[in-house]
């Protein structure tokens, strides 16, 4: 099957068969077999002369066009749950407790933590005093995307106030060791509970409450995965957030 895509991408560029053979390093006979018979170039050699055509190496042929299968389940996944709410808040405190290296807490309010466990501050003050390294990132009750979630999830102005409960129960550690809490003003699109290499993510849906939207539970196995990409959003908004003043 003739290739037009190439072949009108070539008239474009001024190319012949021989001269774009030339430039790409191969026999003008298999520039013609890509343009009259379709043939489909070494991934490489195509590369080449795509961008000497200026063009999309996928465009001009769409078989290099490569696609992972989908696997059944990635091994970071150690279990998913259908909602947030079914996951008992005793099972994150067993995690924090857990904790040798980092704690890390992205959300807009979670209040759902402190009022299961009214020890969670003391708890991440043992864990900071062993040498973890805690961080806590709240939303910014004044911020527009917190105003804008409230409105989604119908919960108003509640949202807001849940954010300004949030940062009075993390207040107290504010200036202890180890234990660092800002306030950001991102949007949320998955509330995250990092400890070492393992991972909670509760997953967002437009007009869905975060105590209704699923949540997964993964564990780091190796650079580059699913535990990295959301290790490095965390690290991606923390930048941008804004430390919380004693008081």
């Amino acid at each position: 099957m003739r290739n037009e895509r190439l072949r009108e991408a070539m008239a474009a560029a001024g190319f012949t068969h021989g001269s774009l053979a030339e430039k790409v390093g191969v026999d003008p006979k298999s520039v013609e077999r890509w343009v009259n018979l379709g043939r489909v170039p070494r991934r490489r050699t195509a590369l080449k002369a795509a961008e000497k055509l200026g063009e999309d190496v996928h465009a001009l042929w769409p078989a290099l066009r490569q696609v992972r299968p989908a696997r059944a389940a990635s091994p970071e996944v150690i279990a998913v749950y259908d909602q947030r709410a079914d996951l008992p808040a005793s099972a994150f405190v067993e995690l924090f407790a857990r904790a040798r290296e980092h704690i890390d807490i992205l959300v807009y309010a979670a209040v759902h933590l402190h009022e299961a466990y009214p020890r969670l501050n003391d708890l991440l003050s043992e864990r900071a005093a062993a040498g973890c390294t805690v961080r806590i990132a709240l939303g910014d009750a004044d911020s527009d995307h917190v105003r804008q979630r409230g409105r989604e999830e119908r919960y108003g102005h509640g949202i807001e106030s849940r954010c300004r409960l949030a940062l009075m129960h993390f207040r107290p550690l504010v200036g202890v060791p180890g234990i660092d809490v800002r306030a950001h003003a991102t949007t949320l699109y998955n509330s995250l509970y990092r400890v070492d290499d393992q991972l909670l993510v509760n997953a967002h849906v437009w007009g869905v409450s975060a105590y209704a939207a699923p949540l997964w539970h993964l564990r780091r196995q190796s650079a580059g995965g699913m535990f990295t990409t959301y290790a490095v959003s965390f690290d991606a908004v923390w930048s941008t957030a804004t430390p919380v003043q004693e008081g």
